[in-house]
């Protein structure tokens, strides 16, 4: 077979011969559309100069300068959502993206302001995960009157600009562990709740709509007063041992935010009671041994890879929008797993 050539490639990709030329020597003088449809009919077709059409279309294509400020590094689901962001940003066909990752050990309002607005010096759009709180939605305001767009990512964030969010629908989520529970307990009884953060904004649209449920299916549970772990493990271990200390006849756990590590190492330390059932928060190692053994009943999870995928093409467009174009919002349907199917 002869190897393919200038015109064979115009003709498989229905333009001009003089297009394709211009597309090799002079890519951003074509509209991208076109440029991308040279390139994949180059790839169709095996053609010769492939290797120079792909840099062409590469250097012509826009350039996306995102910022993301992630927790702890050291947190599992932290440091899988890093490695889905990254793969995402490499592989992104709108323009090239180039991605500041940033993971925060230092949770503190005030920090976390600081880093966001050092962040929207250099970034075009930026997403970030954090807790509602003043210092944090004044610097949201201070980079959005840059021309800068933010949004909340896991977590809803609120300020006087419009903010963005993409994540869970935390309604649906609160009310899908409660379904649980109204299912898997055999005796209504108390139900004890962790959560990570009174000011993370997902933790308490998740008990919202956990307590919703029961308020209009059920009766015979009693919800005690949520309990915050403050993200860490240490605490959520407490916090459990107490909860049992004080309320023997405790029939389930609802680990909504943040320690679950902590509170799954209470339970194991425990004789196993058939009769409780926990709904806990994603999936990973930890988690799936957990479901494996039976200490976890359920997990929620959210699809990393979508999340990922969501999260970088809703700060492209929120870029290419522009700050006055207001706010978008994605909601992301959740994962359930059980012992049946990790």
């Amino acid at each position: 077979m002869k190897r393919p050539t200038i015109p064979d490639l115009a003709q498989a990709a229905g333009v001009s011969v003089s297009t394709v030329n211009r597309v090799i020597n002079q890519a951003d003088s074509v509209r991208g559309p076109t440029r991308e449809r040279v390139l994949q009919a180059a790839q169709d077709i095996g053609f010769y100069g492939l290797g120079s059409i792909e840099h062409a279309v590469r250097k012509a294509r826009d350039t996306h300068r995102l910022g993301i400020l992630l927790q702890q590094r050291g947190r599992t689901f932290y440091e899988n959502l890093g490695r889905a962001l990254a793969a995402e940003a490499q592989r992104h066909d709108d323009g090239q993206v180039e991605l500041t990752l940033e993971f925060l050990d230092d949770l503190s309002p005030d920090h976390v302001a600081a880093r966001l607005v050092k962040l929207g010096q250099t970034c075009e759009a930026i997403a970030l995960v954090a807790a509602q709180h003043p210092m944090v939605a004044d610097a949201i305001d201070t980079v959005m009157a840059r021309g800068v767009p933010v949004a909340g990512l896991i977590a809803p964030l609120s300020a006087s600009g419009n903010v963005s969010f993409v994540g869970l629908d935390n309604w649906k989520v609160g009310r899908t562990a409660a379904w649980a529970f109204a299912k898997a307990v055999h005796e209504p009884g108390k139900i004890g709740i962790l959560l990570g953060n009174h000011r993370y904004r997902n933790q308490e649209l998740n008990e919202s709509g956990f307590r919703s449920y029961f308020r209009e299916h059920t009766s015979g549970f009693t919800l005690l007063e949520p309990l915050a772990t403050y993200e860490s493990a240490a605490v959520a271990r407490d916090l459990v041992e107490k909860l049992f200390a004080d309320h023997p006849d405790l029939r389930g756990l609802f680990v909504s935010g943040g320690g679950i590590t902590g509170a799954l190492a209470a339970l194991k330390d425990r004789p196993p009671r058939k009769d409780f059932v926990t709904v806990g928060y994603e999936l990973f190692e930890t988690t799936r041994a957990a479901l494996i053994s039976g200490a976890l009943t359920m997990v929620i999870s959210h699809p990393m890879e979508m999340l990922a995928r969501e999260t970088i093409a809703t700060l492209v467009k929120a870029k290419k929008a522009g700050p006055g174009a207001g706010a978008q919002r994605v909601a992301l349907g959740f994962d359930i797993y059980t012992s049946e199917n990790v």
